[in-house]
């Protein structure tokens, strides 16, 4: 049957047939259809310049222009979620001569004689195979992070730095599960769990490396106020079974005067989970 049958019993037989979209109007729609730009990672990034501060090169290095990505949400760790580009994969910077890296917020501020032990002990045995691309994979991002890491490893830089390169580092490999689960390719599953150890073992890391900055160092740290690295002290703590610490944390936030009404409701989340988790364990 068709949609208009039965019009011939009001005397409008030969409108039965009628074609409900004239064919211009069906040729404008396929043309929009057509006419959908495609979204490419490129599209969100644009080469920054940098002078090298420990052996002078002038680098470009690839940087997401700012307001162009939009945020779709974030994790309880505080990691970001966007539309179409993960950021997480610029960040880290990396002389392709030196081999000197850093976060992009870390790189230009390096004393001398940090300079003095990243010459002896990266760029002397840097190999310089590093390539610059249009778009970095996960797998690159990551040997980017591990080279900012052994930088601060080896700058002695404070402990906040570290702990800030492991907890990008570790939502970033976070970022990468969720990109192979969700792409039409089969998914090696020792290869999910082998990122997953990975994502565990730079989080944990973080934590450590934030309950000792917030022992020694100011705010704000890492760009962040206390009351968010308490937050992100108290969630990691939670995600990796000191439930105790980080309840305590977490009560501190809820009931200070200086954290906002946003921060206030997360952390009653964070207290919730926490709870649920206390009474699993003790079950």
């Amino acid at each position: 049957m068709g949609l208009l049958d039965g019009l011939g019993f009001s005397g409008l037989k030969k409108l039965e047939k009628a074609n409900i979209y004239e064919e211009p109007a069906k040729e404008k729609a396929q043309d929009a259809v057509k006419a959908a730009p495609v979204v490419k990672e490129t599209d969100f990034l644009f080469d920054k310049s940098y002078d090298c501060p420990v052996c002078g090169e002038k680098i470009k290095a690839r940087t997401l222009r700012a307001g162009k990505a939009r945020l779709i949400r974030s994790d309880m760790d505080l990691r970001p979620v966007y539309e179409n580009i993960e950021p997480l994969k610029y960040d880290p910077v990396v002389c392709p001569k030196c081999g000197y890296s850093a976060l992009a917020r870390y790189f230009s501020t390096i004393l001398s004689n940090q300079v003095k032990e990243v010459k002896e002990n990266i760029c002397q045995s840097f190999q310089g195979n590093i390539k610059e691309q249009e778009a970095y994979s996960y797998e690159d991002a990551l040997y980017r992070y591990k080279l900012c890491l052994a930088n601060a490893i080896v700058k002695k830089a404070k402990a906040s730095e570290k702990a800030y390169i492991c907890l990008k580092a570790g939502w970033l490999l976070r970022s990468y599960q969720e990109n192979l689960q969700a792409s039409q390719e089969e998914t090696d599953p020792k290869k999910l769990e082998e990122l997953k150890a990975q994502e565990q073992e730079f989080l944990q890391n973080a934590m450590e490396g934030f309950f000792a900055a917030r022992q020694t160092e100011s705010y704000p740290m890492c760009g962040m106020d206390e009351t968010t690295v308490d937050y992100l002290s108290a969630v990691l703590a939670m995600e990796h079974g000191q439930l105790d610490v980080a309840s305590r944390i977490i009560s501190t936030i809820i009931t200070s005067p200086s954290a906002n009404a946003r921060m206030k409701d997360r952390a009653r989340d964070v207290k919730e989970t926490i709870l649920t988790k206390m009474k699993e364990k003790n079950a």
